[in-house]
């Protein structure tokens, strides 16, 4: 055992034989404060816990756990009724549950469950759901000798023999690469490390492209090309990408499997490269030269292709183009765009194409024949809820799956026979015990805004709930990338409306709920009105006697963790609790290092502080360097060692100082998964746990308010 895991032994095992025997007593950690300057455009700052950032250093290791164990003992209390809401969301779940099985090139391709096990088994039936069934990957026995386990891209050859597919085992979403002989059922590990993203197939069954890593950035900057079957192959290089503001590059087969597809992504603008996929000694060609602020996606069909792209059209317009000419000035129009109509994603038949759009926040489904032109929307039964597009790997069929899901109804799958426009179930999430979602109601607001604008928002309840303003109610957002907070079932909630509680979710700026227009008020320089949408959907909420300040609670993960923190800071009085789950908060800071991964691709997100205009509008807003000497709410934060999104030391130097400028005497907890990264606990038991110790913060904190 090295000094690293003896000194942080040591101080735990102290801690546990030192417990008082009144949790009341126990101190909060003290961190110890080395104040570093950090200089920029003629401004200092003094940052008192730089230092927490060095995962190497067993002093850090040492305080993450002094916090979990501070954590342990602040929550004693209610460890009992942490294990009844365990137990109560487990006992919903069927555990032996199987996925909607689709159809692919001869096979049937489902996930399972089985009974107690925490991991998915990937299966396929040859031609029939009767066939018998082939495991193509237990995750329950891989994930055997790790305490995280996680199966990232896998891809299967179009002669259905060899599957490639990605592991990370600590969480950093560093992933190794695996292939597997399904006809013997060997797994080899090629000792590729780094690997990231996609894993795709060419049309030989024998050469595998993915997309690799950074190391130390982790950011997404190769695609590489191996050959299975030659004698020390090695991993070549086919693809580097250049411009650090391109965060993500991935590759993939199209739905025709005629072409290999790279797709480069930075925030305001990316670019598609096309290789023929029978051809994978070949070269890739560029399908459009990037162009900041275009952004297009392809779809190839019948000697041409698709093109949705908000070139000249902010809210995207259809387009197309022969395979021959792909530039775009040789664009043709489809669909003209409409302001008040955000078209999300494109699904290619033969007869049909189908559109994801979005108007005043909610999903439709439009559909077009392709000869006739005539087209139709799905309709959809609820006031607010979530549909998109589900997987559709063949182009031959007139039926279209889709998802569908609410506050109310558990996710779905439906087969719409795009012909008859009837639709068929498949699989609908079976919620065990009593539940009927006629004892729940959903509604639609929207809360005026500061600015005029309203934001809306979605909340769900028990029937009966009277407004009295004395109900307890937890408002969700999350408002930054242009990613749209959807009102879907989460079956874990059900524990909290059952105990009284109404959940809402904000739509603020920041997200797309109300068209790119909606995100573009909600980055950069407008970034601070997501956190006035919130604040104001807060007061709205209160107006309308849903509840009170001394009833309110509020949550946040990542991005929506830096809108928890900001508002925090900014109206700490509104709110009773506060759960800021991986939190951004740390912006300026992060924002300066570029050692750190996804800074420099995050610019046209954020902003640059190198530039002072960004620099100081930055610091105006970040969490961390606004914590002032006053009454903040109670905090329950969370934090994984091995974050790649979210460094673990930024929620830990946050609730540091957020303990050294409290006046009031609010609860502020911090929880560090030692074995996971951004997304926690990797097994599907495993995760409630976690969700328990958060519901049983809220659920005593309010027990404890009249």
């Amino acid at each position: 055992m090295n000094r690293f895991f003896i000194a942080a032994f040591m101080i735990v095992f102290a801690m546990g034989c030192q417990q008082p025997t009144n949790e009341s007593e126990v101190s909060p950690p003290i961190a110890e404060k080395i104040e570093k300057e950090l200089t920029i455009h003629g401004d200092t700052r003094i940052d008192p816990y730089y230092w927490m950032n060095d995962r190497e250093n067993p002093k850090v290791i040492a305080y993450i756990e002094e916090e979990n164990a501070f954590l342990e003992a602040r929550m004693a209390h209610t460890e009992a009724l942490q294990d009844d809401l365990f137990r109560e969301m487990k006992g919903r779940i069927r555990q032996d549950d199987v996925s909607a099985p689709y159809y692919d090139n001869g096979y049937y391709y489902y996930v399972r469950y089985e009974e107690g096990k925490e991991y998915p088994i990937y299966c396929r039936r040859k031609e029939s759901m009767d066939a018998p069934e082939e495991v193509m990957l237990d995750v329950n026995q891989l994930a055997e000798p790790y305490p995280y386990y996680r199966v990232g891209s896998f891809d299967v050859t179009l002669d259905n023999r060899w599957l490639a597919f990605t592991i990370d085992t600590v969480g950093r979403r560093q992933y190794t690469l695996m292939v597997k002989d399904l006809a013997t059922d060997e797994v080899t590990p090629t000792g590729i490390p780094y690997a990231g993203g996609d894993v795709v197939w060419a049309a030989d069954n024998q050469t595998l492209f993915f997309t690799s890593i950074d190391p130390e950035t982790l950011r997404y900057e190769r695609i590489n090309r191996y050959r299975i079957n030659e004698q020390g192959a090695e991993a070549e290089s086919v693809y580097f990408e250049e411009d650090e503001t391109f965060y993500y590059i991935g590759v993939s087969r199209s739905k025709d499997n005629r072409y290999l597809m790279i797709n480069a992504n930075s925030t305001l603008s990316n670019e598609t490269w096309l290789m023929r996929a029978d051809e994978p000694e070949g070269e890739f060609r560029v399908f459009q030269p990037r162009q900041r602020d275009l952004r297009y996606q392809v779809k190839p069909y019948n000697g041409k292709f698709f093109v949705l792209t908000n070139l000249n059209a902010q809210n995207f317009r259809l387009m197309q183009t022969p395979e021959n000419a792909t530039r775009k000035e040789n664009w043709q129009e489809v669909i003209a765009h409409r302001p008040e109509v955000l078209v999300e994603n494109l699904e290619v038949f033969d007869e049909y194409l189908v559109l994801q759009e979005r108007q005043m926040g909610l999903r439709q489904m439009r559909i077009i024949h392709q000869v006739t032109e005539e087209e139709h929307y799905i309709d959809f039964p609820e006031e607010a809820y979530t549909a998109s597009i589900g997987i559709n790997p063949e182009m031959s069929v007139n039926t279209l799956r889709y998802n569908y899901t609410s506050l109310t109804t558990p996710p779905s799958v439906y087969d719409y026979n795009m012909n008859t426009r009837e639709a068929e179930l498949i699989k609908q999430q079976e919620v065990l015990g009593d539940f009927d979602p006629a004892d729940y109601e959903t509604r639609r607001l929207f809360a005026p805004a500061r600015d005029g604008v309203e934001v809306p928002i979605t909340l769900v309840y028990r029937k009966g709930m009277v407004k009295d303003r004395n109900n307890p109610l937890l408002l969700y957002a999350y408002g930054s990338y242009g990613s749209s907070m959807d009102p879907r079932f989460n079956i874990n909630t059900l524990s909290l409306l059952d105990r009284g509680f109404v959940y809402a979710i904000a739509h603020v700026r920041g997200g797309q709920e109300l068209g790119r227009q909606w995100y573009e008020d909600g980055k950069l320089l407008n970034k601070k009105n997501t956190f006035y949408d919130f604040i104001d959907c807060s007061k709205y909420l209160i107006a309308q006697d849903y509840t009170r300040p001394e009833k309110l609670f509020a949550e946040g993960v990542s991005a929506g963790g830096l809108l928890i923190g900001a508002v925090a800071n900014m109206r700490p009085d509104l709110y009773k609790g506060m759960i800021a789950r991986v939190p951004f908060v740390d912006v300026v800071t992060t924002m300066l290092d570029e050692s750190i991964p996804l800074t420099t691709a995050e610019y046209d997100e954020w902003g640059n502080p190198n530039k002072e205009e960004f620099y100081h509008y930055m610091l105006s807003y970040s969490p961390y360097d606004n914590v002032t000497g006053q009454d903040y709410p109670n905090l329950f934060v969370t934090s994984g060692l091995y974050d790649s999104q979210v460094q673990y030391w930024e929620p830990t130097k946050w609730v540091a100082q957020l303990r050294m400028h409290n006046t009031g005497d609010s609860e502020i907890l911090l929880f560090t998964n030692m074995q996971a990264g951004h997304g926690g606990a990797s097994g599907r038991f495993q995760r409630l746990r976690e969700v328990a110790r958060q519901y049983a913060f809220l659920l005593d904190l309010t027990e404890t308010t009249q």
